[in-house]
């Protein structure tokens, strides 16, 4: 069964797309915002930012240039201050300072409590870590409080759109590499989806190495799946993108890959197992053997 489409409706508060943004969704209580750092003290005006909630503080490691989020609850206190004031405080935090952006997640009618914020923010701490895009910075797993059976059912609905909102904001926090492989009218008319799953195998002459490794083709290009034996050595060929990537990613000392590793082309991901130059198109195949080009041909 196809599923329906969404109305989702942006708001650029500050008139340009890198400035504020406010998120909201066709007959849903929920509201988001997208706030740059620089950006906080201009939004002090905003009465949700006062409530309740939980946010997300988004930025790069200076260490291995990896994105990394926070993710963080505020409840309201005494003076009145919520969201906001946490975040201000996240700004002036020195461990903190890996941060440039800002999502929050809160209500229209500000109808978080303690025990709501609590379940969403153990929810979305452990939706990141599955999902493995980002490196989440928390130093340990948010308790998810105690709620009854209804409620959860209420935020779980809330946790969906909050997912679909992350995603039209740019942010691909809660999806899996590997979760939506591409389903083009080709494919669908001579390859089933198992098909999808790609494989190289080479030995390498300089090493003596014989290589295997699986990809999954996506919507975002190729994924190397955790678990590949990849080339440790490079050849004198190797693109420096490649090389980076290479450098990069978490190998292990006998060349086992450990995650997935997404690349935008066929021939970028067989570079990266190999360690040289390589034609995607003919070096990746299913497990009957037939080539990506062979597919595109028929």
């Amino acid at each position: 069964m196809q599923s329906r489409g969404k109305s989702i409706n942006l708001y650029l508060m500050d008139g340009n797309p890198t400035g504020r943004i406010i998120c909201t969704l066709a007959n849903w209580t929920g509201i988001a915002f997208k706030i740059p750092r620089t950006e906080l003290e201009n939004s002090k005006d905003r009465a949700e930012l006062a409530q309740t909630g939980v946010y997300f503080l988004f930025g790069t490691s200076e260490e291995t240039n990896e994105d990394v989020v926070y993710v963080g609850q505020a409840g309201v206190r005494r003076n009145g201050d919520g969201l906001l004031s946490r975040l201000i405080e996240h700004k002036r935090n020195a461990d903190k300072d890996y941060w440039t952006e800002a999502v929050i997640f809160t209500t229209s009618n500000n109808s978080f409590g303690p025990t709501e914020i609590s379940y969403l923010e153990n929810r979305f701490y452990l939706l990141a870590k599955d999902a493995g895009r980002y490196v989440v910075k928390n130093g340990n797993n948010p308790t998810p409080g105690n709620i009854t059976e209804q409620k959860e059912s209420e935020l779980e609905e809330f946790i969906d759109n909050a997912k679909l909102m992350m995603g039209t904001l740019g942010h691909k926090l809660f999806e899996p590499l590997t979760e939506r492989p591409v389903v083009t009218t080709k494919t669908v008319l001579s390859h089933s989806e198992e098909d999808l799953t790609l494989y190289l195998s080479r030995t390498i002459r300089k090493s003596g190495v014989t290589v295997h490794a699986t990809c999954k083709q996506t919507n975002e290009g190729f994924v190397v799946l955790k678990g590949s034996l990849i080339e440790k050595e490079d050849t004198e060929s190797l693109q420096p993108n490649v090389i980076e990537r290479r450098m990069k990613a978490k190998i292990d000392e006998s060349g086992i890959l450990l995650e997935d590793v997404l690349f935008p082309s066929p021939s970028f991901a067989a570079a990266f197992v190999i360690g040289g130059k390589a034609n995607g198109l003919t070096e990746w195949k299913t497990k009957d053997g037939v080539s990506l080009k062979q597919m595109e041909m028929d």
